[in-house]
């Protein structure tokens, strides 16, 4: 049902009334999920560019996944936020769907001088359970299951030292919603939703949260007091 789902959450997020612009125009990079190319996070983008902000792609094409060892193959990326960081003068927002989420969240760990906060839509950082598909990003970041470490595991599963927020959904038809909480603190907090997985970034709630935690001033991040979005 993922597809039939996203289809009407895209439809949905068509039929939206346009949000205001509350944006303070500082860069905010977006990472697609496994197998996402650009335009599948597109609608998010130019939602965001529509409120202020300036969106950015990852850059990357395809998102197949590391390439190597996932460590080397982060460099890349970090030189990406060190860029936009340097060229915008700007700390830089990271949101990333799915895989992509594991993405900024390891990114914000290394750079957290460059980083203004993390926003991960269905992303299964705290126990990627063979039970689900989600175990496949694991085998993606060490080439199969049996290279995953305990240390790595252990790893992912720390927060970063940055505002960081999960967006997740107990509908998601991909990847288990337990997996996606993250322990409550004054810079961390989980936000349900009522999203497809497959349509995390065009569910017009989804895109409302987004928005409202970016909006936020720097260094004035508070936590989503909302009741959960539907």
């Amino acid at each position: 049902m993922e597809p039939l789902r996203a289809m009407f959450d895209f439809a949905a997020a068509a039929l939206a009334v346009r949000a205001a612009a509350v944006g303070d125009g500082h860069p905010v990079m977006v990472f697609p999920g496994l197998g996402g190319a650009p335009f599948t996070t597109s609608h998010l983008r130019g939602h965001l560019d529509g409120c202020g902000f300036t969106a950015h792609c990852w850059g990357r094409g395809i998102n197949t996944g590391p390439s190597g060892d996932f460590d080397d193959w982060l460099d890349g990326l970090e030189e990406d936020v060190e860029d936009r960081f340097e060229q915008d003068g700007r700390k830089v927002s990271l949101v990333g769907w799915s895989l992509g989420g594991i993405y900024a969240r390891e990114l914000a760990k290394r750079r957290p001088e460059c980083v203004r906060q993390v926003i991960t839509l269905g992303t299964p950082f705290a126990s990627m359970r063979g039970a689900t598909h989600a175990d496949s990003v694991y085998k993606l970041l060490n080439g199969d299951a049996a290279g995953v470490t305990p240390q790595l595991k252990a790893r992912l599963r720390q927060c970063p030292p940055v505002p960081t927020t999960s967006i997740y959904s107990k509908s998601d038809g991909v990847v288990c919603w337990q997996d996606c909480i993250e322990r409550r603190s004054p810079l961390a907090e989980s936000v349900e939703v009522s999203a497809s997985h497959l349509g995390m970034a065009t569910h017009p709630g989804v895109l409302g949260i987004v928005v409202d935690r970016l909006a936020q001033p720097e260094g004035k991040w508070r936590r989503w007091r909302n009741k959960p979005v539907n």
